[in-house]
């Protein structure tokens, strides 16, 4: 009876463990419903050796521990949009805004040599296609998130709208993105960081162009309309036939006082070969084992 009893107590115990196991996330995403969200809006690094001198450094972000720290240490280059305040390297010509990508020579498995991470303290890389986005979470085991994982994970951000502070707020009325992170109040219910404000998040969704929308907003392509909370839903006319990503979040550089960004502000005036200007940049996800 006792060996039974203990017999039960480890399945048990063993069942625990494995549930527990299961809940886990890398440490640079937090558990999100069947996902596992990263923390901070990505950001693009193109790392010299990176199938010999710096391995070590490659599996480091493939398990979501590597740190600034190291990144700098294996002399990583971040890449993204040369606008300041940015000033990164743009993507090369073997990783373009088509998503064509080439793979490096000797990658095993095959590697565009350019790794998103999720790290504190660095502007989120941006004005990438949402092919290069795409293939850039795949290249570390990731993906975009879904449109429905970003409304979940953004759940309860605090929105300044107008009411930006420039310092703990969300960035949503700031002449310029910040440091991932930086903006230590807007962080959302499930411990995700910068989901509204900052740089535009594209998500995995495409949308057709409506043919059937009223007169674009003056000055701008697209038509903007009040959503929940007065955040602005964002869609482009039908003057281009290709389609469109979504879009999620909002950005900093607000040009109707921080309603383009917020939990509900979603855009689709992006052709998703575009590489528009320097505000949308993208977060990546994994799937929960």
């Amino acid at each position: 009876m006792r060996a039974l009893s203990r017999a039960v107590a480890v399945g048990i115990a063993a069942l625990a463990s494995a549930s527990s196991a299961a809940t886990k996330c890398p440490p640079d995403s937090v558990p999100v419903g069947t996902a596992c969200i990263d923390v901070y809006e990505a950001s693009l690094w193109s790392i010299p050796l990176a199938t010999t001198a710096n391995r070590g450094l490659v599996k480091k972000i493939l398990k979501g521990t590597a740190t600034l720290e190291d990144l700098t240490a294996g002399e990583a280059v971040q890449i993204g949009t040369a606008s300041p305040p940015f000033a990164m390297t743009p993507p090369p010509d073997s990783f373009p805004a088509n998503g064509q990508w080439t793979p490096v020579a000797g990658s095993d498995p095959p590697s565009p040599g350019l790794y998103a991470a999720s790290i504190p303290g660095v502007l989120p890389s941006a004005q990438l296609s949402w092919f290069q986005a795409d293939q850039a979470c795949a290249a570390v085991g990731k993906r975009l998130l879904t449109n429905l994982e970003w409304q979940v994970a953004a759940a309860s951000t605090p929105d300044a709208n107008a009411a930006d502070d420039f310092a703990s707020t969300c960035a949503t009325n700031t002449a310029d993105a910040v440091p991932t992170g930086s903006r230590t109040a807007c962080v959302s219910a499930w411990g995700v960081r910068d989901m509204v404000g900052n740089v535009n998040e594209w998500v995995g969704q495409w949308i057709p162009r409506g043919p059937d929308l009223p007169p674009p907003t003056p000055g701008f392509p697209f038509v903007c309309v009040p959503y929940l909370e007065g955040d602005l839903s964002c869609f482009g006319d039908d003057s281009a036939v290709a389609p469109s990503g979504l879009s999620r979040g909002g950005e900093t550089r607000d040009f109707f006082d921080g309603f383009l960004s917020g939990v509900f502000a979603i855009r689709n005036e992006r052709i998703v070969d575009d590489l528009f200007q320097s505000v949308i940049g993208f977060r990546c996800a994994r799937d929960r084992s």
